[in-house]
């Protein structure tokens, strides 16, 4: 409830004081919310000299007005309000912030996360090693995300630092995979996972230790985890395949040869890729699908072509594979849904790989919805925010228009026959 008598509060807060409490705000919230200094308002309206008149018991005929904070103060104190001029700021509106305070104790937060920094490097096996001074500097610079309390950066910090004298001190163990390493740090297998602020932070610490550059895509992390012995997870995320025939004489070739020869689909890691040389003959045209029932249908049918699945996102397991692909000089092809997030992914695709679109285009795309509505098949909207096709700019209007989603289980069969070779997209 307002402590000021109704009627002041109500011409306080009228029209013609308005641009005087906010650069008052402003003012006091900059300097220690103490009324002093002044204030000068440029060009007041007739209704703001009248009412500033009137506050300052003085009449204002000026082209612009200077406001003294400690003289307000007073006449606010010696007036009906009976409060300063902060009681009345915070009458009005919220209460003031100190932001000369607050800008204080952050810099006091900041200088006490750096000092816990230093105070474990001193302490641990890495001290004296020159890269530490230039991780700290690119630490300083890069300050710590938007979000993180200091406690939690100190913490995260002092577990870089124990995490990278394991990794580069003098009694640096043998291999290791990334889980373990990040769950004897953190508590948890995934405290050093790819995108996580330790994972950045140690990571940068080994690029500086190797004299190399910090690595922009998942390849280069993974090998700069490799330098020191820490293996990632090369074994949960697979790439769908079928129909690959590779002419290599490695066992993992030839378990791919086998298996297309009868009609199985195969899941690769990554561990897989390091070790598989996915040769094919110059010039073989791989078809690239987006669902796993594609693949599935492909096998029943037991279609000849080569097929490579991203089962929705095209991990980098799937980008691996297609990296190996393309390398080896095949040619692509893709098909995908056709929603917003799947014309985003065919467009990731098919500018990576220079791949052909296969059955995506407007026709196509028309022409599924005009036979789903014909067999009374359930329309299924089209969300989300248009995204422009690459390949056919009539695309993502003719979808726009349509507004009905079709995935790619509404193509099987023709998706069938082109692997089959029964027909040509």
């Amino acid at each position: 409830m307002s402590g000021l008598p109704a009627a002041t509060r109500t011409w306080l807060a009228g029209p013609g004081l308005a641009r005087l409490w906010v650069a008052a705000r402003a003012r006091l919230e900059g300097n220690g919310v103490r009324p002093a200094g002044s204030l000068r308002l440029a060009a007041p309206s007739a209704l703001e000299r009248n009412d500033l008149s009137l506050l300052l018991g003085r009449p204002l005929t000026g082209a612009a007005v200077t406001v003294r904070l400690d003289v307000l103060d007073a006449r606010l104190r010696g007036s009906a309000a009976g409060v300063g001029l902060r009681g009345v700021l915070e009458e009005l509106g919220p209460p003031l912030v100190d932001r000369r305070a607050a800008r204080e104790d952050e810099a006091a937060r900041r200088r006490q996360v750096w000092s816990a920094l230093d105070a474990a490097l001193d302490a641990s096996p890495l001290a004296g090693q020159e890269w530490t001074g230039r991780w700290c500097e690119a630490l300083r610079r890069a300050g710590v995300p938007k979000g993180v309390a200091q406690g939690a950066a100190v913490r995260t910090l002092g577990q870089a630092v124990r995490v990278l004298g394991e990794l580069l001190g003098p009694q640096r163990t043998g291999p290791r995979g990334r889980g373990e390493l990040a769950a004897a740090a953190t508590g948890s297998a995934h405290g050093l996972d790819d995108g996580t602020w330790l994972a950045r932070l140690v990571q940068r610490g080994l690029a500086l230790a190797h004299g190399v550059e910090l690595p922009e895509d998942a390849a280069g992390r993974r090998a700069l985890w490799r330098l020191v012995s820490v293996t990632p997870d090369e074994v949960s995320s697979t790439v769908l395949t079928y129909g690959l025939r590779p002419t290599g004489d490695g066992w993992r070739e030839r378990a791919l040869r086998e298996r297309a020869a009868h009609h199985a689909e195969t899941h690769l890691t990554l561990r897989d890729l390091l070790d598989l040389r996915p040769d094919l003959p110059a010039g073989t045209v791989v078809r690239i699908c987006e669902n796993p029932r594609v693949v599935a249908a492909a096998a029943d049918a037991s279609c000849a072509g080569p097929l490579v699945c991203t089962s929705g996102s095209a991990a980098t397991v799937v980008l691996t594979l297609l990296d190996a692909l393309a390398a080896a000089g095949c040619r692509f092809t893709y098909h995908g849904d056709f929603d917003w997030p799947g014309i985003a992914l065919a467009n990731r695709i098919i500018r990576r790989y220079g791949a052909r679109p296969w059955r995506m285009g407007a026709e196509e795309y028309a022409r599924l919805v005009a036979e789903g509505r014909a067999r009374g098949v359930p329309r299924l909207p089209l969300d989300g925010s248009p995204v422009g096709a690459d390949w056919d700019p009539e695309l993502a209007p003719a979808m726009t228009a349509l507004g009905v989603a079709v995935h790619e289980e509404a193509t099987l069969d023709l998706l069938v026959a082109d692997l089959a070779g029964r027909s040509a997209p």
